[in-house]
Order: structure tokens, then C-alpha cells, then sequence
């Protein structure tokens, strides 16, 4: 019953951003809306990758200074980790009851992650039966950083770096065993891709990080409201805040990851929304402008990303 109340509380704080949003009327039925949502997310997909391409090479020295304050991250890891170690995580000690009633063997479907799935299922679901289109435009967008989260955080950037994760407890005198590490600096340490949670050099960055993030983004843009979607995000984060076993960078860097993501997908979706509804902005033609996008690619012989441009 415990665990029903707090699934209630997520799917109702939720539910609240749509009651905030002013609800425009609705003159398609049903199949017609739910139709009209599926058909934006699916155009707008080369958009998305062209957002986040453009928030990375829009201003290059806030790229490079961001950039530069990773590697600073990295560069101080050791203290800043076993300060977490130390400090942080003996004091938010708590864990969440399992509601994860959707058995799958999908990672990121169970455990506490269903704290952050399950009430975007549920908005999905009761927008699509009041037929109402933002809240099921919310949840796709939702959904669709949730897929990217994985592409370019698990799968993708965690094969290129390759980076172990730290040893429990860091400063103390013991050997660091294999896949644990001491050594803040201990990247390329190659393997396959990993569908799933294996320790083995696949630190950074933090997925999870990455995908609660990202979503919060994805709420706080739709609907203008920082407290409610980063607050229940970082309360789920921290909950069993030890079985993440990151660097900070780590959870920092996924963070930074996941903001993109869920900006670029946001963005991309209104883009969509407005040209089909014929409000698109009318670009200058004389003014000079490349289209950037930033692809995941993922083979059996490499991992990477294609970046493309056209003018």
C-alpha cells in the first residue's frame, strides 16, 4: 500500500504540470491527436540531433570552457570522490520501495528508474484518454530523451572512454581490485558495446545521471517549472546513492549530457509543432547558415559520432 501512495504522489505532482498549462480546444478526436503526436516525434528525430549539435558548436568558447572544466573535474576527482564517499553518502542514506511492477529486462525499467518512468506512462495515458495533446507531446519527448540517454550515454560515449570506475573506499591503504580503480585517470580501457549495467569501464558518464536529467529538462521546459520535475529527479538519484559507484565527474558530465538532450529534444519538437501548423520562422536568405547534426553511430567494428553539415 506504501508503494502505491508514493506512485500516486509522482504520477499527481506529474499530472500537475498539465492543470498549470492552458488547455487550448481540442477539435480532432482521439486516434486523430494521439496520430498527430507520433507523426511530430518521428519528423522531428533529425531535428534533435540537429539541436544538439547546434548547442555544441553554436558558441565555441563555451564549449571550450566547459570543455576545459570537465577535464578539471576529472583532474580533482580523487578529492571530490572520496570527500562523496566519505561525507556525502553516509548521510543520504535511503531507499525507495520497489514499484517496478513491469517485469522487463530492460535496465532502465527497473529499480528506481520506474520512479521516473512510470509517471510518464501514466501521463501519456490519461492525455490520451482526455485527448489532450501537450500532455501526450510531453510524454513522448519524455520518452524519446529517455532512448537518446541510452544511445549516446550507455552505449556510445561509455564505449569511447572506456573509463573505470573508483574504488570503495579511495585513501585507504588497500589495493584497488580489477574493474575498480585508484587512478582518476584510468580511461581507455576498451571493450564491447554493453547493452546492460556491467562495472567494466563504463564509468563515464553516469547514464542515470543522464537519463533523470534529461527528462527533468524535458519537464521543466514544456511546462516552466524548475521545482517539481528536478526535485523528484534528484530525489530518485540519490536514493541507494552508493549502488551508482561514479566518479563525480561522472554524474556531473551525464548530467551536462542529459540537460542537452532534453533542451535539443524540446526544441525540436516546437520547431516540428510550428512548421506543420505553417508558424515556422522565415530564416534570411542572404544570411549565411549551416545545419548541424551530431549522430550516434554504433557498429559491430566501431562506436562514434558522425557529424554532419550542410548549407
Amino acid at each position: 500500500m506504501k508503494n502505491n501512495y508514493l506512485f500516486l504522489l509522482l504520477l499527481f505532482s506529474f499530472q500537475c504540470f498539465a492543470q498549470t498549462d492552458s488547455l487550448t480546444i481540442q477539435n480532432s478526436n482521439h486516434f486523430q491527436t494521439a496520430g498527430r503526436v507520433i507523426k511530430n516525434s518521428i519528423l522531428s528525430v533529425p531535428g534533435d540531433f540537429t539541436e544538439m549539435g547546434h548547442t555544441i558548436s553554436s558558441d565555441w568558447k563555451r564549449t571550450a570552457i566547459y570543455a576545459g572544466g570537465i577535464v578539471g573535474l576529472i583532474a580533482t576527482d580523487k578529492i571530490t570522490t572520496g570527500f562523496l564517499h566519505d561525507h556525502i553518502e553516509p548521510s543520504v542514506d535511503y531507499s525507495l520501495p520497489r514499484i517496478d511492477v513491469i517485469k522487463t529486462k530492460i535496465d532502465w525499467a527497473q529499480g528506481n528508474n520506474a520512479y521516473m518512468l512510470y509517471p510518464i506512462l501514466g501521463l501519456y495515458a490519461g492525455s490520451l484518454v482526455a485527448n489532450h495533446e501537450k500532455g501526450q507531446t510531453v510524454a513522448v519527448n519524455a520518452v524519446k530523451a529517455i532512448t537518446y540517454s541510452y544511445v549516446i550515454s550507455h552505449l556510445a560515449l561509455k564505449t569511447i572512454f572506456a573509463r573505470n570506475r573508483p574504488q570503495r573506499r579511495i585513501h585507504d591503504n588497500n589495493p584497488a581490485v580489477a574493474p575498480w580503480t585508484k587512478d582518476n585517470w584510468d580511461f581507455g580501457n576498451y571493450h564491447p558495446v554493453y547493452f546492460q549495467s556491467i562495472a567494466d569501464g563504463t564509468g563515464f558518464p553516469s547514464f542515470h545521471a543522464t537519463f533523470y536529467f534529461s527528462v527533468a529538462k524535458v519537464f521543466q521546459m514544456e511546462y516552466n517549472n524548475y521545482w517539481i520535475p528536478y526535485t523528484i529527479a534528484t530525489g530518485v538519484f540519490l536514493a541507494d546513492i552508493q549502488g551508482h559507484n561514479h566518479w563525480v565527474s561522472d554524474l556531473l558530465v551525464g548530467g551536462l549530457v542529459g540537460t542537452i538532450i532534453g533542451k535539443s529534444v524540446v526544441n525540436s519538437s516546437r520547431k516540428q509543432i510550428a512548421k506543420n501548423n505553417g508558424t515556422a520562422v522565415i530564416e534570411n536568405p542572404k544570411k549565411f547558415r549551416m545545419n548541424k547534426q551530431l549522430v550516434p553511430q554504433i557498429t559491430s567494428s566501431m562506436v562514434g559520432f558522425h557529424f554532419t553539415g550542410s548549407f
